[in-house]
């Protein structure tokens, strides 16, 4: 059994494991980094956001060229397959392999791949895929292992019909109706991917409105225009059982409803990849869904391992898991890089898209605080005429008498683009950050980011 000797290891390539490597690199450190795959990139790229997004990329555009007049000088309507659409997500992943590669190249991180586990608290076992052996003692290291799919025992995740949000990548048809249980994120994305194929897609929603952390008004616009395109949803709804049939698939609800689907996917919460790293042997505990506990450092019960990412749980976000594992190596090389990461905008790749950060309407009048509302509606937005997307709106959320910027709320093209200039002048100290920012800088035009400066003056207008 070969050893080796590092500064620090990381378990896991992804966006946590990736940020960890390469601050920690930088710093000077001798760094590993241990995978379980051939291929860098974690979840993420394989599994995760990249094939989704993706997806949805290509999905978008089918769409438009189906709804476009213009496109019909060009030809009629085209139908494409889930197996066409996926290769366009297989091509973007290979791309992001072969980038990611390069930065572990550039920075002398040494690359294992295989199945990593404590020995000690110091020592990382890993046992590749031809079976050999090879030890990595570190002084610290850092658990950015992931997560999976959540998978209850009485669902037969074996049959060929019944797909997880991981296996629903290797369809190889596309069924003429889909049942997707779970309406959270990533339910709510593939129910946009999947309907914009033309797929009668029927969406199970544990809850009474979809996405409830979200404001009202856009949660109300999500649910709109996924019904506009043909999504029935379900709410308050749970499964009795799920009957795998040779052609097919129906969902027994508690409610006594049963509902028959060509596939049916599961897409209900997600379990941290914990359970092989052998944290029996250093005495770390898990919660229920394999979560590791950390303190704001992102160290966890013992004090020279850390953990990043989803293995964590909250906010389980690439963007968020990139910046916690730079931070829990800025931690460890102590080099003012570290901060405790909160201030995560929402991401949701549905079609149209969502984004927001701050609070909503429903939190700031829970607190009492007097906030009034600007709107600027995409419609009239001349960026988003010449565009053909005239769905959505721009909402800002702002205090009465400061002006102080409380909420960004956006539905519609580009909207994970577009929040972000309100998280930056959110950020802003004192009188820094106030609505008036909006009125008093010019905007290119045309622009979708003049929608901030239609809605400041909207909001503006209302006070008195």
């Amino acid at each position: 059994m070969a050893v080796y000797n590092y500064d620090v290891v990381v378990l896991g390539s992804g966006p946590a494991g990736e940020g960890a490597a390469m601050n920690a690199a930088k710093a000077g450190r001798k760094v590993a980094v241990v995978d379980s795959r051939r291929e860098v990139g974690g979840n993420c790229t394989h599994l995760g956001t990249i094939p989704s997004k993706a997806l949805r990329h290509s999905v978008r555009q089918i769409m438009q060229f189906n709804t476009n007049p213009m496109f019909r000088q060009i030809g009629e309507p085209r139908w494409f397959s889930f197996p066409d659409v996926l290769k366009s997500a297989e091509r973007v992943i290979a791309k992001q392999v072969t980038s990611r590669t390069g930065y572990y190249a550039r920075n002398r991180i040494d690359l294992f791949f295989g199945t990593g586990s404590f020995a000690d608290e110091q020592t990382i076992e890993v046992v590749c895929p031809n079976g050999v052996v090879e030890k990595l003692v570190a002084k610290q290291i850092v658990i950015a292992t992931g997560s999976r799919p959540y998978r209850p025992a009485d669902v037969d995740f074996g049959h060929p019909r019944v797909y997880d949000s991981d296996t629903i990548l290797d369809l190889s048809h596309t069924p003429r109706r889909l049942i997707i249980y779970g309406a959270g994120v990533i339910g709510c994305e593939y129910a946009s991917i999947f309907s914009g194929l033309g797929v009668v897609v029927d969406l199970i929603d544990n809850r009474d409105q979809l996405l409830s952390f979200l404001d009202a008004e856009i949660s109300d616009a999500l649910s709109y225009h996924l019904r506009n395109n043909n999504v029935l949803i379900r709410h308050n709804e749970e499964y009795e059982s799920i009957e795998g049939l040779e052609n097919g698939v129906i969902l027994h609800l508690k409610s006594g409803k049963k509902i028959k689907a060509d596939a049916f996917l599961w897409c209900n919460g997600r379990t941290g990849n914990t359970d092989q790293l052998g944290l029996e042997n250093i005495g770390i505990k898990v919660n229920s869904r394999g979560q590791i506990e950390v303190d704001q450092s992102y160290r966890t019960a013992i004090s020279n391992i850390y953990a990043a990412g989803d293995v964590i749980g909250w906010p389980s976000l690439a963007s968020a898991a990139y910046d916690q594992g730079r931070s829990a190596a800025g931690n460890i090389v102590d080099n003012d890089s570290w901060r405790f990461v909160d201030d995560v905008p929402t991401g949701i790749y549905t079609i149209p898209e969502i984004s927001s950060i701050g609070k909503n309407e429903r939190e700031l009048t829970q607190a009492k605080i007097p906030y009034e509302v600007g709107k600027a509606f995409f419609k009239s937005m001349a960026r988003a005429q010449i565009s053909h997307e005239p769905v959505g709106m721009l909402k800002i959320l702002f205090h009465r008498e400061t002006l102080q910027i409380l909420g960004v709320h956006c539905f519609g093209y580009q909207a994970s683009e577009i929040v972000h200039i309100g998280q930056a002048i959110m950020n802003q100290k004192g009188e820094a950050n106030s609505i008036k920012y909006f009125v008093n800088t010019t905007f290119n035009y045309p622009t979708m980011a003049e929608a901030y400066r239609v809605a400041a003056f909207d909001g503006l207008n209302r006070l008195f």
